[in-house]
């Protein structure tokens, strides 16, 4: 008896969560938006995390075309985070270096 399987529907309880909407950059003299951008990036990572240990568990999605896209670009986009954040460390310990080897 072949039985076409329903592919899952992403929702509350979906492993891989929806993608989140793109936010509008924040106005370069907006206080704050430095934190803005590091909570961003920090909410991006986690979302990664979540995806990738999905993907490690068990692909759900395993004969879903759609959502092996999905999941290949959910891991992109925490590696994509990761690299912006190893930048971002690289960037504040030069600076810190330069600042204290100048005094």
């Amino acid at each position: 008896m072949d039985v076409a399987r329903k592919p899952p529907t992403p929702g509350p309880e979906s492993p891989i969560p929806p993608q989140p909407e793109p936010l509008a950059p924040p106005a370069p003299d907006t206080p704050g938006s430095f934190h803005q951008v590091l909570h961003r990036l920090a909410t991006e990572v986690d979302r990664g995390e979540r995806v990738v240990r999905t993907a490690l568990r068990g692909n759900p999605y395993d004969d879903d075309t759609r959502g092996m896209i999905a999941l290949q670009a959910g891991v992109y986009r925490y590696v994509e985070a990761v690299e912006l954040c190893t930048k971002l460390v690289d960037r504040s310990t030069a600076a810190v270096k330069t600042t204290l080897q100048s005094q």
